[in-house]
């Protein structure tokens, strides 16, 4: 027998005592078998999960629970367990109706100890390699998750990633809902990834990134003479995107007028660039992401109702990281080794302490906030082992730094040019911090326009996409 990986398990099952006493002392003869055994299909059932077999050897005709009718429950809860009937009372048609049920093998009594013996070794070989087959799938599942930037461990996450592979591969539109920074758009690119549109490059938009006077030709094109300064012909996004997948980011932010032309879009299959009269097909999977209530979007008049029912074909929920706090360890982990490498800190760990904070914070901003966390921490700790400490952000005035000093000698207007770009940059990342990127958010707490706060943005050259998950 080929040496295997795992203990190899028997349960024997007959409700003759002798007989269990008999296959017992015969199956102790395979090296390191352990091997259990009851009296009944119910006995054996209630055995089962806890010695976790590897093969189950049972006699067919039993009081209560038949070998049939056990073979039938085992096959149920795990299929790689082999199962190997024994009757004294075989026929043909028992043998046929055994095997097409499941069973490795079916042995009439009286049966030979070697044959036996035999039997339930190459049985035991087939479960081990069919059981590290599958270890060896889940192994790979996980490694192409985890390619495409996806980590965790949580049945909330594996919900998740569950509805991702069953709508991949059709062209539905999705919908993905969640708060700022869950991950929506790593959702998205998987889709897309594992999607037959996948050849081609997925193409993203940040919708309230954009100024509204720019976004309608960004996404649909225009023509040559469309409005001053249209010298040439320019493809939308939806063109860019043909054949491909188009992503928009943060959907709830488009304008009114550019919410009926992604209608069209959506129900004609067809675009008309800024200043044409023809239309031009495309052929676009649609995948749209909001963190806002659209609904209450849609009792204020600021959300087409029948837009988001085109949208909401396939909604994806992306949990907060606090519903799926088994995702807080594998991600902090994720982004440790990552920093660390990119960092040069190879060899950093967290300490206890600091795996006890990183499970109970709140983590209001989500998968972002423990990534900007983690990452402050891998350049700030002093030492080998980050502790709470390093991963508590200090809020004391030096972490600003004071540029006072080094502009005093300056000519006033280059001082005072200078200074004002420190502080607006410092100012505008920190509101993007804050809002995840959401421009519409971060210019409402400026208590500016949302066109204004994008100027802003363009003079001190931040993008908003470096604030988002």
């Amino acid at each position: 027998m080929t040496m295997l990986k795992v203990k190899p398990k028997i349960l024997v099952v007959d409700d003759e005592p002798h007989m269990t006493r008999m296959l017992t002392r015969l199956f102790r003869q395979i090296p390191a078998a352990e091997v259990e055994a009851a009296l009944s299909g119910e006995e054996a059932l209630a055995k089962f999960e806890k010695f976790a077999p590897l093969v189950v050897v049972s006699d067919i005709k039993m009081a209560g629970m038949d070998g049939m009718e056990l073979l039938r429950r085992v096959r149920e809860i795990d299929p790689t367990v082999s199962v190997v009937l024994i009757t004294g009372y075989g026929t043909i048609e028992m043998a046929v109706e055994a095997l097409k049920l499941g069973a490795y093998d079916f042995i009439q009594k009286p049966f030979d100890s070697d044959r036996i013996l035999h039997i339930v070794e190459r049985a035991l070989e087939r479960t081990a390699l069919l059981q590290e087959n599958e270890r060896l799938k889940k192994k790979v599942v996980t490694c192409a998750w985890e390619r495409l930037g996806i980590i965790g461990e949580s049945k909330a996450l594996q919900k998740v990633l569950d509805m991702v592979e069953r709508v991949a591969c059709s062209d539905v539109t999705v919908l993905i809902r969640g708060e700022s920074g869950t991950g929506k758009e790593l959702i998205a690119r998987a889709i897309h990834m594992l999607s037959d549109r996948k050849d081609k490059e997925l193409v993203t938009i940040n919708c309230p990134a954009v100024p509204e006077h720019i976004l309608e030709s960004e996404l649909f094109g225009y023509v040559k003479g469309a409005f001053t300064g249209a010298t040439t012909d320019k493809e939308g996004l939806f063109q860019v995107a043909d054949g491909s997948t188009i992503f928009l980011d943060e959907i709830g932010d488009i304008p009114p007028n550019i919410q009926t032309k992604l209608l069209r879009v959506l129900q004609e299959k067809e675009i008309r660039p800024l200043g044409s009269t023809k239309t031009i097909p495309v052929d676009v999977r649609v995948i749209a992401s909001t963190n806002q209530d659209l609904e209450a979007k849609i009792k204020e008049g600021l959300f087409r109702e029948d837009l988001y029912y085109r949208l909401n074909v396939v909604t994806i929920y992306l949990p907060p990281l606090r519903e799926r706090k088994e995702d807080i360890l594998p991600l902090a982990m994720h982004f440790l080794q990552k920093y660390a490498e990119k960092y040069g800190r190879e060899g950093l760990s967290f300490s206890s302490e600091a795996l006890e904070y990183l499970l109970k914070n709140p983590w209001k901003g989500n998968v972002r906030e423990l990534q900007n966390v983690v990452r402050r921490a891998v350049l700030l700790a002093k030492g080998d082992v980050i502790t709470p400490e390093d991963l508590i952000e200090k809020e004391e005035t030096h972490s600003w730094p004071n540029p006072f000093d080094d502009y005093l000698e300056r000519p006033y207007a280059e001082a005072k040019k200078e200074l004002l770009n420190f502080f607006s940059r410092r100012y505008v990342e920190n509101l993007l911090f804050k809002t995840g990127g959401n421009v519409t958010q971060a210019a409402r707490l400026a208590g500016l326009e949302r066109q204004a706060f994008q100027r802003l943005m363009r003079q001190v050259g931040v993008r908003s996409e470096d604030f988002r998950a």
